[in-house]
């Protein structure tokens, strides 16, 4: 991971609202575009992120699935009830607490975000296809710096 760099003596001086609003709407129409590029399955942005946080950090306890996307336990609660019944993702017993519950995601669950993540790297790789080798260059340098941006603390 790359920190944001602050000091750079090539950067402007001064944050550039007007570049920051173009950046902005850029990021949110691709992010539109690569969104119905795809099948989606129906789902919601909230359950596709909370579906792939599963797959990634699960399984996961709802309290600790919750917090990792920054909402309240009921709210979670209310976008995992479309996934358990799409047999996306399954409740099983905790075998360290018997009381508790985790959330795991099932085989179903992978292929369809196996199917998401092609469908929209299959969109946007025709588009990167599309530019110059000049802006394709310039594209893939500024992925470290998008990068480390997603990353930052909110």
């Amino acid at each position: 991971m790359t920190d944001i760099q602050t000091t750079n003596p090539n950067a402007p001086s001064r944050i550039d609202p007007a570049m920051i609003s173009r950046l902005r709407l850029a990021i949110a129409r691709i992010h539109r575009q690569m969104a119905q590029a795809s099948s989606g399955q129906g789902l919601t942005f909230a359950q596709l992120s909370a579906l792939a946080r599963v797959e990634q950090h699960g399984p996961l306890r709802l309290g600790e699935l919750a917090a990792r996307e920054r909402v309240a336990a009921s709210s979670m609660t209310r976008t995992l009830a479309p996934l358990t019944g799409a047999g996306l993702v399954r409740r099983a017993p905790d075998p360290r607490d018997g009381r508790s519950w985790l959330i795991e995601i099932t085989a179903h669950g992978r292929e369809v975000l196996a199917d998401i993540r092609r469908e929209r790297s299959e969109m946007l790789a025709a588009r990167v296809g599309r530019l110059t080798a000049e802006r394709r260059a310039a594209l893939y340098a500024a992925i470290p710096v998008l990068e480390a941006l997603s990353d930052e603390p909110e």
